[in-house]
């Protein structure tokens, strides 16, 4: 990830980031957000859960935000997913959920990859917290930068 926060996607990625955000959401009550900021000063995964919280991600009804965190300059990324969704996902599913955003990332395609790590996500969250006719979309499905 070598370009700054401004230029690593181009509007046009960013709405259809948006776009498989919202689609995944259609399936569930989890919340999914994207926050791309340039530097995480330290630890990725300590600031992705800053940020976690900072976005009040922890706040949902029932604890199953996901947050993809990018820090641009540090070339890094983490993945932080609330108690509700990681008490029942397998253990392993961040890291292999990581693992395919990296195959993208390091073809330098942000946008595929946020997209691959949104979807396998979704599918998680749509599995263990399944839309309701009643859920409200607790927070909001755009892309957020420090």
């Amino acid at each position: 990830m070598s370009k700054t926060t401004e230029y690593i996607l181009k509007p046009s990625e960013e709405d259809a980031i948006i776009e498989a955000i919202k689609k995944a959401e259609l399936k569930t009550s989890g919340e999914i957000r994207i926050h791309i900021e340039k530097k995480a000063n330290g630890d990725a995964y300590k600031r992705a859960l800053e940020v976690f919280h900072l976005l009040k991600m922890n706040q949902t009804q029932l604890r199953n935000g996901v947050l993809i965190y990018l820090a641009v300059e540090d070339k890094t990324f983490a993945i932080c997913g609330d108690k509700g969704i990681n008490d029942v996902v397998p253990d392993d599913f961040w890291d292999t959920t990581k693992n395919l955003m990296e195959t993208h990332f390091k073809s330098g395609r942000f946008k595929e990859g946020l997209i691959a790590g949104i979807d396998k996500s979704g599918e998680q969250l749509a599995t263990y917290f399944p839309w309701q006719k009643d859920d409200e979309n607790e927070l909001p499905n755009t892309i957020s930068k420090g």
